[in-house]
């Protein structure tokens, strides 16, 4: 790729292929594979990055909610997809765009059944969510009953799947956790089984419950992050490679005397003379202020240059003192060689964040290299 002229993100499509090729490796061949790509697919671009998967036979997508998918249905992807996190007020465009929707509590259950039925629709598929610990949305094993005796009443809607959610399958610390949650849902679903008298696909791991509990793979994976380079563990993120580069330029080089001030609320006093250069990027396009006064950095020429002062709204200045650069050259935000989890680390937070911040002002530049 050229140089970067503006702030932009690159979405190296090649890396991608890389990363799925490396997790379905992981699997059995009858294994079903969803595709996470909500958040705009992560902070990327959550069409191309479906459009990419699905060349690559991916059998399923999911997103939060139901914008996202109808997202993916404008651009003509007809891969089947779950919506996480649907909400009632948004039945309408999950029957009208072919979504289908998690059912996550017995109010949901009852609401959407009435809105199929009303719907005129017939066995519409929709996704049973197990709470096995997680504690943010599912059913539980006592709801069994309810749920079977509520779909055996209507042929509006008929179960695609059962899953559940691993809480913590990237640390093994909590090893004895995460296969409790595995064997909890394991035991959910033989009873749902027994009771539908039909058999839906069964899923609960994440990217690190691909990697970390086999016997978790069950007929269906979800995978997110790892799909986007991040594999929770330096020895997975090894054989993976980050699908975003956020990219900037330098857009003015300063030089600051000692007891002379950078930027709102002169959040940077020299100490001796610095050269400060301005970056047109800032928290309006994903950087938060926690970077700021030194915690965050960009690379410039193979080289570290820390955030001096506050992050602005649209630029920060840093710290090229020591470092052979001009104004017009291009700096790295994150991307394979800085990654966006060494970054999210030194403000003790997580590549997801960072990821999924970028702003949707930020230029995508598509490419495969």
């Amino acid at each position: 790729m050229p140089k970067a002229t503006e702030t932009l993100l690159e979405i190296d499509l090649n890396a991608l292929d890389t990363n799925y090729k490396y997790l379905t490796s992981k699997l059995k061949p009858e294994t079903k594979v969803l595709a996470v790509v909500k958040a705009f697919g992560y902070g990327s671009d959550s069409v191309v990055i479906a459009k990419e998967l699905a060349a690559l036979g991916t059998d399923y997508f999911a997103v939060a909610y139901a914008n996202e998918g109808e997202t993916l249905r404008n651009a003509s992807i007809e891969t089947p997809i779950l919506v996480l996190h649907p909400l009632p007020v948004n039945f309408e465009i999950i029957v009208d765009r072919c979504l289908e929707p998690s059912i996550y509590s017995r109010k949901m259950l009852e609401e959407f059944i009435v809105f199929a039925e009303g719907k005129k629709q017939k066995e519409y598929p929709i996704h049973l969510k197990f709470n096995t610990g997680l504690n943010r949305l599912g059913f539980v094993e006592k709801d069994l009953d309810f749920i079977v005796e509520t779909l055996s009443k209507t042929q509006s809607v008929k179960v695609k799947s059962a899953f559940s959610h691993l809480a913590a399958s990237e640390d093994l610390k909590l090893k004895e956790f995460t296969t409790g949650q595995i064997e909890d849902f394991r035991k959910i679903s033989e009873e749902l089984i027994a009771k539908l008298e039909y058999k839906p696909l069964l899923h609960c791991a994440n990217t690190s419950g691909i990697i970390n509990y086999p016997q978790a793979h069950f007929d269906m994976v979800r995978t997110g992050i790892g799909l986007y380079g991040y594999g929770n563990d330096p020895a997975e993120n090894k054989h993976l490679k980050p699908v975003g580069t956020l990219k900037t330029v330098i857009s003015q080089i300063h030089t600051v005397q000692k007891d002379e001030s950078i930027g709102y609320n002169r959040g940077f006093v020299a100490g001796k003379t610095t050269r400060s250069a301005t970056l047109p990027i800032g928290h309006a396009d994903g950087i938060p202020r926690s970077y700021g006064k030194g915690k965050g950095w960009v690379t410039i020429k193979g080289k570290k240059a820390h955030i001096l002062g506050n992050v602005c709204m649209d630029m920060i200045m840093v710290d090229v003192t020591d470092i052979d650069c001009h104004e017009g050259d291009e700096a790295i935000v994150f991307g394979p060689s800085s990654t966006a989890e060494e970054l999210s680390a030194a403000i003790n937070s997580i590549s997801y964040e960072l990821i999924t911040a970028v702003s949707q002002r930020v230029k995508r530049v598509i490419c495969r290299k």
